[in-house]
């Protein structure tokens, strides 16, 4: 029997831009993905702690080091700039496995840098 686990959580980051008119996607920079071991077109949740919405999409890499989390597409909508977000990412595997994964978590600061 395979799970679903959580793999990856970028806790508490900040909507630096929404682009409505853009295919879809979230776009994360690239410090902040290598930290949390989330790859460029990697399905992840996004909880938004400002509105409660929850959306699924999958990640673009933005500038490293730029603290950029843009929502594209539809997904900016769910949104504003200054909203704090949670970017969520789960990991299917089989379940005695799941008994010893340890996620990889990560707490940036007020500026989206990695901590």
């Amino acid at each position: 029997m395979h799970i679903q686990v959580l793999k990856s959580k970028i806790h508490r980051v900040k909507i630096t831009q929404a682009e409505l008119h853009y295919v879809g996607s979230i776009t994360v920079d690239e410090d902040l993905m290598d930290a949390a071991n989330i790859i460029e077109n990697e399905k992840v949740q996004i909880v938004n702690v400002n509105n409660g919405e929850r959306i699924e999409t999958y990640v673009i890499k933005g500038e490293r080091g730029s603290g950029m989390v843009c929502l594209n597409g539809p997904a900016a909508r769910k949104a504003q700039v200054g909203d704090i977000v949670i970017i969520i990412s789960y990991a299917s595997m089989d379940f005695e496995e799941a008994k010893s994964h340890k996620p990889v978590l990560i707490f940036p600061d007020d500026h989206n840098k990695v901590i």
